[in-house]
């Protein structure tokens, strides 16, 4: 069992790739070995894979990054399932979890959507719903709000105080971008996310 990703830059013509490909580079390459776990195609396009569990947290993960450079922010359909036949490179696999990705991330092109899951099993509706809700405000980072939610996702264990060190900025105006992004809310759907998916059967 694994999960999928398949996402697109939107408004990458309206910003030079230099910007964004290096560091999106960068987190790929923390979440596992190019070609095989990870690829970029087709100038804007991607494509990885990694743990259900991991799925969500990467996802926004990805999204916090991109929305760090003005104008910029990315379209992702997750997918839950099998692999059935595992080529030289991802975009070279199949199996259920990779149509699944495939097929929500043209869903959601469709719908004007910016994140969606394909699970197979009942939760589906319920996550896409919840994915929605939140992306009412996920979709509306502003860069400093997309720096700390990375920040916050990237070091789980950090306190406000190193927080401070890093940006070089007050606690006050940590806690307040905190709360700006919606910080905790995100936190409270990765709990969400990831309790169902370890008691599902997907």
């Amino acid at each position: 069992m694994l999960a999928v990703l398949t996402g697109d830059i939107v408004n990458s013509e309206k910003t030079g790739t230099e910007k964004w490909m290096p560091l999106l580079k960068d987190y790929l390459r923390k979440v596992g070995e190019s070609s095989r776990n990870w690829e970029i195609y087709r100038g804007d396009e991607f494509q990885l894979s990694t743990s259900p569990e991991l799925a969500l947290e990467t996802a926004i993960g990805i999204k916090a990054l991109i929305k760090t450079i003005p104008y910029l922010d990315v379209r992702i359909g997750i997918g839950l399932g099998e692999e059935e036949y595992q080529g030289a490179g991802i975009t070279d696999s199949n199996g259920s979890a990779y149509r699944r990705s495939g097929r929500t991330l043209s869903r959601l092109k469709e719908e004007g959507v910016n994140l969606g899951i394909s699970t197979g099993n009942a939760h589906e509706k319920t996550l896409n719903l919840l994915f929605k809700l939140a992306l009412d405000f996920m979709d509306s980072w502003s860069v400093v709000s997309a720096e700390i939610i990375l920040i916050s996702l990237q070091n789980p264990n950090w306190k406000q105080r190193e927080i401070v060190e890093k940006l070089k900025i007050k606690q006050s105006a940590v806690s307040q971008r905190q709360k700006r992004a919606r910080l905790n809310l995100v936190q409270e759907l990765l709990e969400y996310y990831k309790e169902t998916v370890n008691k599902s059967d997907f």
